[in-house]
């Protein structure tokens, strides 16, 4: 029996497939392209919410690998106690590296030099002219040092920081000098005039950013979210941003969207953007060579490449 493969692309979309298996367009609609039980292969829908995401997984009864297409992974953790043991969960690490620390990069910059105020005085033909800080010299603190935040100083090499500090959850080398554990982050904070946060949201890393964490951060730093909202203590944030001691640039929030009336949106030294740090015409290139090799991998027994978990194991 051919196996369904539910893919959110178009076959001729995707690239490189193999022909063993019986693709199935499945993006979030109401309907299903096909039974769920025949499904061996799920690659999740991008940007779409996490019910929308868990719907069809109960009925998986057939499963073997769920991909996503995003590197975090909490939008389908609801759904993987109803699937069978041995399901492998894979991200999609590495896909969207380049976009996200573009936008690290514009948000840092963007907040540094006063852009959105310039847009405001733009806006009111006002020339709003003063000094601004400038990224160069600047000591930079990476919280959670994947292959994202490895994109990110790949990107700050050209702009003359003073130096690059790396926190992952266990200490190792990188290419570019020493990866510190989480225990030392409390440490490492008060040197930090920007801090970027992009860790995945675990058990471990909700609530990080807390009132603790932003009470360590130097007088003027600037935050920069480009992970979970879920990551940073919203009231703990508002209350920092309102004193006026430190400032921020956030892609994610908690809650998300971010409601109307929300006082996030006017705290003084913030700039938001709406979960943007992944949908560029970056993504799909790089989201359907991913596709294309996993599932090359999967046709012909291989094991699978960023596997983040198997159901039914501890």
């Amino acid at each position: 029996m051919t196996e369904d493969v539910w893919l959110p692309f178009r076959t001729d979309e995707t690239g490189d497939l193999p022909e063993r298996f019986h693709y199935r367009f499945w993006d979030g609609d109401r309907e299903f392209p096909a039974d769920p039980a025949d499904c061996a292969f799920y690659v999740v829908p991008y940007m779409k919410s996490s019910e929308v995401a868990v719907r069809p997984m109960a009925a998986m009864t057939s499963v073997k690998v769920v991909q996503t297409l995003s590197a975090g992974y909490d939008h389908v953790e609801p759904g993987l106690p109803l699937l069978p043991d041995g399901v492998q969960l894979c991200n999609a690490r590495g896909v969207h590296d380049a976009s996200t620390a573009e936008l690290v990069l514009t948000l840092i910059l963007a907040s540094l030099r006063g852009i959105p105020d310039f847009v405001r005085g733009q806006d009111r033909e006002e020339w709003r002219s003063g000094f601004r800080p400038a990224l160069a010299d600047k000591s930079v603190l990476i919280v959670g040092y994947g292959s994202v935040g490895a994109a990110v100083e790949d990107r700050l090499a050209p702009f003359e920081v003073a130096r690059v500090a790396r926190i992952a959850r266990g200490a190792r080398e990188s290419g570019r000098g020493p990866v510190h554990p989480l225990s030392r982050l409390s440490e490492l904070l008060p040197d930090a005039d920007i801090v970027v946060v992009v860790t995945p949201l675990t058990t471990e890393t909700k609530g990080l950013v807390n009132a603790g964490f932003l009470a360590r951060m130097k007088d003027g730093a600037l935050l920069v979210n480009v992970a979970r909202g879920g990551v940073v203590d919203t009231k703990a944030l508002l209350a920092e941003l309102e004193a006026g001691r430190i400032t921020a640039a956030l892609d994610v929030t908690d809650p998300e969207p971010l409601p109307e009336g929300h006082p996030l949106w006017h705290a003084p030294g913030v700039l938001i953007t709406p979960h943007v740090g992944g949908p560029t015409s970056a993504f799909r290139p790089r989201a359907t060579r991913l596709l294309s090799a996993q599932l090359n991998r999967f046709a012909q027994g291989e094991p699978m490449a960023n596997v983040v978990l198997t159901t039914g194991l501890e």
